[in-house]
């Protein structure tokens, strides 16, 4: 628990720094120079929160830590799809799929690996590691493709060349039940991550029809805004992927993302040098989240489709006036993590998740439990 909390402070001191840049500098105020350390105490849990840097109605704290993890092994899933060395595609075409084992190739036109026969399932699909990394798997990352597009439900670690495995994933666009393609994430060859009220109601509710409503009141929200030929173009669709991929909706979001993202590769070597993890995240003056990890590249790696979901929350729940949460507000929302009852689900050797239930939010933990490891890899923590 105490590891999980160092890691959940360093998330935040990445966005500080990437953010800070930009909104001093439109602020009239000169960009941060140098390697700045941040003043004050820690507190208990190690980690400080620094002040907020804000855009519009979202606010993000960063936190800095002192000690980050080697993660380097780690393959993302990003990395694995535009590599074709992770495979995620629904159960009822893995029969036949050609898997070399251990540097064997696979004779032709041999059916080298032949699991037993499943029908496609809105709530399951296949997913095979063929590299000889460990693959990290965030709740809310969304594979697009197969039937209908899906969002990981659970973190998770998937051991090197492993044998196919159940992932468990809640569909983001009801209404589709057709091919339109075998594999996940085969032409963007990226996933990308939900916004805060959909991963909220795959990763705490675990519940399909309330990621439909999520999924219908975000596409909604944002229909609204849109242009006469904008909205029209979106009528009726449901995949959130698809509304998200509208031109119109990418250039709102990116009134709210692209600057960050940009302030945030300008800083990079002081972010590293910072050490910095992840973020707590606020929208309309009010605390609803945090993502935090291991170590720096992990965050860098994540960076920049965590800060598009953000953007995407802020976007879609905007409200006439909003106000910022104090320093001390976001410190006590990372040094809160005892809840009143826990779930574990383990793999032994691979990896541990605990899913904490504390008064007025909700805290998953992913440990790595292979060799030379035996930290968490990541935390998130959503307001309830």
């Amino acid at each position: 628990m105490r590891t999980s909390l160092k890691v959940a402070a360093v998330l935040a001191v990445a966005a500080f720094f990437s953010f800070a840049s930009w909104n001093r500098a439109d602020a009239g105020y000169p960009a941060p120079a140098g390697n700045p350390k941040p003043a004050g105490s820690f507190g208990a849990s190690g980690y400080k929160v620094l002040a907020p840097i804000s855009h519009g109605n979202l606010t993000i704290f960063p936190v800095v830590a002192a000690t980050t993890y080697d993660t380097g092994r780690f393959l993302t899933l990003d990395e694995g799809l535009r590599t074709g060395e992770v495979v995620i595609t629904e159960w009822s075409n893995v029969r036949g799929m050609v898997r070399p084992r251990h540097g064997r190739r696979c004779p032709p036109n041999a059916d080298c690996y032949t699991p037993p026969t499943r029908s496609a399932q809105v709530n399951s699909l296949a997913l095979i590691n063929n590299s000889d990394r460990p693959l990290l798997l965030l709740a809310g990352e969304i594979v697009t493709g197969g039937k209908q597009d899906r969002v990981i439900g659970k973190d998770r670690i998937v051991p090197p060349d492993s044998e196919p495995l159940d992932l468990n994933v809640f569909c983001v666009e009801p209404g589709r039940w057709t091919g339109a393609t075998e594999q996940f994430g085969t032409v963007s060859k990226l996933a990308p991550m939900a916004q805060p009220a959909v991963r909220s109601k795959a990763m705490a509710d675990k519940d399909q029809q309330k990621v439909w409503d999520a999924v219908g009141s975000s596409n909604s929200a944002v229909a609204g805004a849109l242009s006469p030929s904008a909205r029209a173009e979106v009528a009726g669709r449901t995949s959130y992927a698809g509304v998200m991929a509208n031109e119109e909706v990418k250039k709102q979001v990116d009134t709210v993302a692209a600057p960050m993202q940009k302030s945030y590769e300008s800083v990079l070597p002081q972010l590293r040098a910072q050490r910095a993890v992840g973020v707590v995240v606020a929208v309309n003056g009010e605390i609803i989240w945090a993502d935090l990890f291991a170590s720096t590249s992990l965050l860098e790696k994540y960076w920049p489709k965590l800060v598009r979901s953000y953007a995407a929350e802020a976007v879609t729940a905007r409200r006439a006036r909003w106000g910022t949460p104090s320093v001390a507000e976001a410190q006590q929302f990372l040094e809160d993590l005892d809840g009143r009852r826990q779930s574990v689900e383990t793999e032994p050797g691979v990896f541990r998740h605990t899913e904490i239930w504390g008064k007025g939010f909700r805290a998953f933990e992913l440990a790595s439990l292979l060799p030379k490891t035996g930290f968490d890899v990541h935390i998130s923590k959503m307001a309830e």
